[in-house]
């Protein structure tokens, strides 16, 4: 199984993590924002940075799609679901 960077990072840290984690948390220090907060909604960099953003939820879906995390604890509205690393994971990470 081929995972891109995205990917292996943001499951290497949910396995790193020991506990149950709502993975947009580590989006910001994944991906950290590279423009000043007063940039224009249209600035390049922003954008960029947006679509990295995404491609971090993508990476969340295909982890779940290919059962490489698992949720224990579905969202309640105040924060998102909490998942924690499969049996699966391990070997992907190798």
């Amino acid at each position: 199984m081929t995972l891109n960077a995205d990917e292996r990072e943001l499951l290497r840290r949910i396995s790193e993590s020991g506990k149950p984690v709502d993975p947009p948390e580590y989006f910001h220090s994944i991906h950290p924002p590279n423009f000043p907060a007063s940039a224009a909604e249209d600035d390049p960099r922003r954008e960029a940075w947006v679509e990295l953003q995404m491609n971090l939820y993508r990476a969340c879906i295909r982890l779940h799609e290919l059962g490489l995390v698992k949720v224990v604890h579905p969202a309640n509205g105040e924060r998102g679901d909490l998942v924690v690393v499969t049996e699966a994971s391990r070997a992907a990470l190798a």
